[in-house]
């Protein structure tokens, strides 16, 4: 895994340019594809709505053919007296009866030749309950008494200047011998009176009905005839006949009112291109339904268009490896010298090879390097003194209020008469006097630094009283590790003098043991904590400016840049605060036995 890292890490610059190249093969191979395709759709669909619109308009003829023989037929029913008055004289003998009955018998079938292109029947019935047929009524077997109340009759009677298209089953009128069937309705009206004496219907059913259109379905290419109330008489699908579908016929006006040849839609949960027409003399629409799905598929092989696509766009990709292998080979060797060379060895001279670019490369580092090595002599001998320089600064800082008020609270005790206390006080004082004072890069014992701690803890219990508690959780394996002087009392300082500006009293606690190779130090209280959104980018406090100066100039960003200093970027100071829950000081420092 690691030979893997260092063989990409080596040739970083190759896979940036072969990535970068694959990347934009993919892009123009996908982009040309997408726009080839769909370029190829609006086109194919354009052309498709002009034929279909042809066929639309071929089925509307068809239709119309019919409906204006029907329409004929009823007109001429309508103005034959003879079928007036059969339909509203009363009874006479059964003599005139018969030979009524074979009078209108003959001008129906005559009026009905007009149809023999149909296989339609024709039904009349009148006011008086006399009904006659062409046929047996085999095609829409009702009987007088359901058909007086059935809804075709109503709504026929209730306009009776229209010739209605509608449609029967057996889940419609409840009889089980009535298969799918369109009836084209009217009422007879004796215009002269403005009374209806009458009705004609001229069944035919579905199947035969579905002959003006069905030449011109095929699969995902389905036509739909509906009235206007949204009910679908006739389909090439025959799970939507005698079907309500209001979706569709939303979908057909939408049609009709807009300009545009067709429409897209989703309709039944699929991407549609829906053509239609309206046919207002019958009160229908002519839908032509297309799977666009079926009908790109039809046009275009996706499957070979990508498998095409893949083919060249895996030619390009190989070509393109080799020449950006070739290009960069002799550099990604170059930059393998450089990286193996060791951090400040400058001494190692890579080898001068390859392409005139690269041998450039080559020279020009080899020559750096000897630049480097005087350079960086120079540099190690002036950061050292810098750093000694900083350190001894830092040192220099010592506050002469502690120490006054310290002595003034001594000669308080004396005057007083506390003679012990204020000899156990100067005692505390000498030592940490005799701490602060010296080498500042010298490191003590954690015991030594506790003992320090509790000297300081005591002079401050002695100048400000008891109410913060100090208590110490130290490991006992923790006792003999170095620390730099000075480095854990400052956070002591802050908690006593910072930490409990609106609380009364509190705790401080210090706490020591091993983590890994490092000795963690924590100092944590349960004081007045401060906002973190006021820390910097190091996670520290910002800095502010303030009359009371840390004991020993050695502030909690001093103590922090110093210990950077000793011992490097892993180890130093982290801090976490919350107003109102106290604040926790994280120190680490190196192992140092």
């Amino acid at each position: 895994m690691q030979r893997l890292f260092d063989r990409f890490k080596y040739n970083g610059l190759f896979v940036k340019i072969f990535i970068i190249m694959v990347v934009s093969i993919l892009s123009v191979s996908v982009i040309t594809t997408w726009t080839t395709i769909n370029t190829s759709e609006r086109v194919f669909l354009q052309t498709f709505s002009i034929t279909n619109s042809k066929v639309v308009e071929q089925i509307k003829s068809n239709m119309d053919a019919f409906n204006y023989a029907i329409v004929l037929a009823s007109n001429n029913m309508m103005s034959s007296g003879s079928i007036r008055g059969f339909l509203t004289e009363g009874d006479g003998d059964s003599l005139s009866r018969a030979r009524i009955y074979y009078n209108i018998g003959q001008q129906i079938k005559r009026i009905h030749s007009g149809l023999d292109a149909y296989d339609v029947n024709v039904l009349v019935t009148g006011v008086n309950g006399r009904s006659f047929a062409t046929t047996d009524r085999s095609v829409w077997p009702i009987t007088d008494n359901a058909l007086g109340d059935h809804p075709i009759t109503v709504r026929t009677l209730a306009e009776p200047r229209k010739l209605h298209y509608q449609y029967d089953d057996a889940s419609t009128s409840g009889n089980k011998d009535i298969a799918p069937t369109i009836v084209a309705s009217r009422a007879l009206l004796d215009r002269t009176e403005n009374r209806v004496y009458g009705a004609v219907y001229f069944p035919i059913r579905e199947r035969e009905f579905k002959r003006f259109y069905e030449t011109f379905t095929s699969r995902g290419n389905d036509v739909a005839v509906m009235n206007g109330e949204g009910m679908i008489l006739s389909s090439n699908r025959s799970e939507w006949i005698g079907q309500p579908s209001p979706e569709l016929l939303r979908v057909a006006k939408n049609v009709e009112e807009s300009t545009l040849p067709y429409v897209e839609e989703e309709f039944m949960e699929k991407s549609q291109v829906i053509l239609s027409t309206y046919m207002p003399s019958l009160d229908l629409y002519i839908v032509n339904v297309i799977d666009k799905e079926i009908a790109i598929g039809q046009l275009t092989d996706t499957d070979a268009i990508l498998l095409t696509v893949m083919l060249i766009v895996a030619a390009a990709v190989i070509i393109v490896f080799i020449i950006s292998r070739r290009l960069t080979k002799s550099l990604t060797r170059l930059v393998k010298q450089i990286a193996t060379i060791s951090k400040y060895e400058f001494d190692h001279e890579v080898t001068v090879g390859g392409s005139y670019e690269t041998r450039q490369l080559a020279q020009a580092f080899n020559a750096m390097l000897g630049e480097l090595q005087d350079y960086v002599k120079r540099l190690l001998e002036t950061q050292k003194g810098q750093r000694n320089a900083e350190l001894e600064a830092l040192q220099q800082q010592i506050n002469p209020h502690f120490l006054y008020n310290t002595l003034a609270s001594v000669k308080f005790m004396v005057q007083q008469g506390s003679k012990e206390k204020a000899a156990e006080t100067i005692n505390a004082l000498i030592s940490l006097l005799q701490n602060s004072i010296g080498n500042v890069s010298a490191t003590i014992s954690l015991s030594q630094e506790l003992v320090n701690l509790r000297n300081y803890v005591f002079i401050n219990h002695v100048r400000y009283g008891d109410r913060i508690k100090m208590s110490y959780f130290v490991s006992p394996d923790c006792m003999g590790c170095h620390v730099p002087k000075l480095i854990i009392q400052p956070f002591i300082e802050n908690a006593f003098f910072h930490g409990f500006n609106r609380k009364n009293e509190g705790n401080i606690y210090f706490m020591a043991a091993k983590e890994g190779d490092s000795l963690v130090c924590e100092v944590a209280d349960n004081g007045d904590g401060f906002d973190m959104r006021d820390a910097d980018e190091s996670g520290l406090p910002a800095r502010r400016t303030s009359n009371r100066q840390l004991f020993a100039g050695i502030g909690v960003r001093n103590v922090h840049d110093r210990i950077k200093l000793l011992y490097g970027e892993p180890y130093g100071i982290t801090i976490d605060s919350a107003p109102g829950e106290g604040t926790k000081v994280k120190i680490r420092l190196p192992l140092l036995e």
